[in-house]
């Protein structure tokens, strides 16, 4: 009933407005609903919610905002309070809490517990909190936080700071289709899989868990997930997934972590996995892939052509490329040393290229190059002499924002050896495509080009994009070098970078 004596007030207001009446008159509050929810969407939450004193017509209103923003200038016991009252004057008849987003300068366990359950009661749709910014406690007398069960929310990412979290030992998330877990350092007796798994998260679609700890056995059994991405967490021992529509897999340094590594155990049941990025330790015997029938794209970790630990890091991406006889597309990397580690002790480095002695059958190579200042020529022909199936290339040159940064390869170095990719002949006549990001223009990069013009015999186009601290001036010299060798038949396309956008630069004339 207060709400219709609320709307009774303002008609009436309304009516003596239209007489004449002004002065102090609340001309403000004799708005419709809908436009001073416009107004209030752009005030931060906390200065919405302090409306509601103005009078009884305000005291609800911000509460039909659907999106609540909470940044690190806001007192962090303000979530608490505005979420508090939010869940005091809800009802059934208004619209629920669509879009919540925390980003504290301060938290301890203590201050989320005050909030995460409340949020959890109010929520029926995304979350987004993240501890990037804040200044974590740990407290004497809670160690740990527990996460409570969201069950309307469709989607969550936690940046959790590496504060202690245990998952909630029950309960349904029954709308969550996405889940990212960020910062996460595991505590309590319920493991992440169990918290995922199709029991508790029967809609869950993609999840993402980077930069954790303390995942232990992580057991995943789900009908729904499509995506997984499991990244940078140490502690994983081993890795178990059965997901029959699993179609994208991720999983990048979690065995193979630089501060626990570990023997990889992992049984991966996914019948229609597309793609699969294993950039981590591996060995057939302790880790099951099972039928991939649908496999279409093979993402292996760095191989390092010349360093003097390399065999065993290499040893894990030439298993893993030797496991696989027939993908569409593989992505491989290239990595040199940076110039100064080799030049401490050249007799040490030895060029480790010739264990890469098979790839599998691919149509589309995408070839990542971080050649560290070094000549990458050699190297790149050795991957293209083992693929010429190809009919689609991309090379990826990976280096810093500015060119002057990257120190030039030392004279007599010998990453250019051996020497023959330079003259020897080969025949790729099957590549039609080739695209080329982040080109420097040095020597190095032409280089490379120049041979690639005449190794695929079939070509039709090639698109160049210039690195990004290559300005438009200095792009239109490379073009016309690269014109100067370039055979007539082909459609060249050149790119620069403007603002971090790409950019139309050229198109030569037929």
């Amino acid at each position: 009933m207060e709400h219709l004596e609320v709307e009774g007030e303002t008609a009436a207001e309304r009516a003596k407005l239209c007489a004449g009446g002004g002065g102090s008159e609340d001309c403000l509050s004799a708005l419709p609903d809908d436009l001073l929810l416009h107004i209030l969407r752009d005030l931060p939450t906390a200065a919405a919610a302090r409306t509601s004193v103005l009078s009884r017509r305000w005291r609800c209103l911000w509460a039909l905002l659907p999106n609540l923003y909470f940044f690190p200038s806001h007192n962090p016991d303000s979530v608490r309070g505005a979420l508090a009252a939010l869940e005091a004057m809800s009802d059934d008849k208004g619209p629920p809490l669509r879009y919540l987003f925390v980003f504290p300068s301060h938290a301890s366990p203590d201050s989320l517990a005050a909030w995460f359950p409340i949020a959890a009661r109010c929520l029926a749709g995304v979350l987004i909190f993240d501890l990037a910014a804040a200044t974590v406690a740990r407290e004497d007398g809670r160690d740990t936080f527990e996460l409570p069960c969201f069950n309307r929310a469709t989607e969550l990412r936690l940046g959790l700071g590496f504060l202690s979290v245990t998952l909630p030992p029950s309960g349904v998330f029954t709308r969550l289709t996405d889940l990212s877990l960020e910062e996460l350092h595991l505590h309590g007796p319920c493991g992440i899989g169990e918290a995922v798994s199709s029991p508790r998260c029967p809609s869950l679609q993609t999840l993402k868990v980077l930069n954790a700890q303390g995942l232990g056995n992580f057991a995943i059994h789900s009908e729904s997930l499509l995506k997984i991405k499991l990244e940078n967490s140490c502690g994983l021992q081993q890795l178990t997934i059965v997901a029959p529509a699993l179609k994208e897999l991720t999983v990048f340094y979690c065995f193979a972590h630089d501060s626990n590594p570990s023997q990889p155990v992992a049984d991966i049941a996914a019948p229609q996995l597309v793609s699969l990025h294993w950039r981590d330790a591996y060995h057939p015997s302790s880790v099951q892939f099972g039928e991939m029938a649908q496999l279409e794209l093979l993402g292996a970790t760095f191989f390092l052509v010349d360093e003097a630990d390399g065999y065993e890091h290499n040893r894990d991406c030439v298993r893993l490329l030797r496991h696989f006889e027939d993908v569409s597309t593989l992505t491989l990397q290239l990595a040199y040393m940076p110039e100064e580690d080799i030049e401490e002790d050249l007799g040490e480095h030895h060029y480790l290229m010739e264990d890469m002695a098979r790839l599998p059958y691919v149509t589309f190579l995408t070839l990542l190059i971080t050649a560290k200042g070094h000549s990458f020529g050699a190297s790149s022909f050795h991957v293209l002499r083992t693929c010429t199936s190809i009919r689609k290339l991309m090379l990826i040159f990976s280096s810093s924002l500015h060119l002057e940064a990257e120190p030039a390869c030392a004279s007599g170095c010998f990453c250019d050896h051996p020497p023959n990719w330079k003259t020897e002949e080969l025949v790729l006549n099957r590549l039609r495509e080739v695209e080329i990001n982040y080109l420097k223009g040095t020597e190095h990069d032409f280089a490379l080009v120049k041979r690639l013009f005449s190794w695929a015999t079939a070509l039709k186009t090639m698109a160049i994009s210039f690195h990004i601290s290559i300005t438009e001036s200095m792009a239109k010299e490379l073009c016309q070098r690269i014109l100067g060798f370039c055979k007539p038949d082909i459609c060249l396309k050149f790119y620069v970078y403007h603002h971090f956008c790409k950019k139309v630069l050229y198109v030569p004339e037929d």
